[in-house]
């Protein structure tokens, strides 16, 4: 937080001489603008974010041509503030408008375009609006392979996009298919500590359990543990949240032992967990009781 705070002083402080020394229209003060919008983004506070992008927007429509290229940058920047402050429609109007100028000012399958389908996806996707989040999803991935190898974490997201989708609708062997595709290119291009691998696990074992292979669901997730143990702290709650599930598999199973040693560990993480009063404590703790009573 001190980098941001020493990158929006100077940015202000370059603000500041513009605003005295320039015309109000000047591209050097959209610049500005849009330079303090970026720094309020990555603090987290996305309605100053906003107010800047917005400002530097102005500026941009009066001195640019409709279909430049910047104006498609800013309204991508707009319709993201939006999107993290949940106002979804009016996040999916930006990007939009930011779509309609890139495909007048790029090649149809231009990289920039795939981001986009992609950020529209994620919105319509909040929306619950599947069939509109699908096809944005597939546009996306239907470029990206044109200009990125075909391990690239990018592409690996693609599909683990689209297989949320497919989980959402409750097509579990459609969500289990895209799942396994994007976890085989984070196998082969993350590193083995990664929180994306362990997360693609996750979502892995989640459609395996769903689809009642329960071996293939604990053994996934039992890889989930062992990735989240290389980059989290032992008292981490998301691995008492793994634990549990493990857990919840092997006694769906009727493996009592192995469910009690799970749920056994999910209590004592949570007990000394890095966060006061873990809500899923007790959770744990009757869990481990049921389990206790099968033994």
């Amino acid at each position: 937080m001190g980098e941001y705070s020493k990158a929006l002083s100077s940015h202000e402080a370059a603000l500041a001489i513009y605003q005295k020394t320039l015309p109000s229209n000047h591209s050097s003060l959209s610049v500005v603008y849009g330079n303090i919008g970026y720094v309020y983004s990555n603090m987290g506070d996305n309605s100053k974010a906003l107010s800047f992008h917005n400002k530097s927007l102005e500026i941009i429509e009066k001195t640019l041509p409709s279909n430049h290229y910047e104006l498609g940058i800013l309204y991508s920047n707009i319709g993201g503030e939006y999107f993290k402050m949940g106002e979804y429609s009016k996040a999916i109007l930006y990007y939009e408008k930011a779509v309609e100028i890139n495909k007048k000012s790029l090649p149809s399958d231009h990289p920039n375009l795939a981001v986009l389908y992609g950020n529209i996806g994620s919105v319509y996707d909040q929306k619950r609006e599947y069939s509109k989040a699908l096809l944005s999803f597939e546009k996306a991935l239907e470029i990206l392979p044109k200009h990125l190898p075909s391990n690239h974490p990018y592409i690996g997201k693609s599909y683990g996009n689209i297989g949320h989708v497919y989980e959402n609708i409750g097509d579990y062997e459609k969500a289990l298919l895209f799942y396994e595709k994007g976890l085989h290119i984070y196998e082969k291009s993350l590193p083995p500590d990664h929180p994306h691998l362990a997360a693609a696990y996750s979502h892995v074992a989640s459609m395996y359990f769903n689809l009642g292979s329960y071996l293939k669901a604990a053994w996934s997730y039992e890889i989930q543990l062992e990735i989240c143990q290389k980059f989290l702290p032992s008292g981490h709650p998301q691995l008492a949240i793994v634990c549990n599930n493990i857990g919840l598999i092997y006694g769906s199973m009727g493996e009592y032992s192995k469910a009690f040693s799970f749920h056994q560990r999910a209590v004592l993480i949570s007990q000394h967990s890095l966060i006061q009063n873990d809500p899923n404590f007790q959770t744990y703790k009757d869990n481990l009781e049921f389990i206790r009573k099968k033994l």
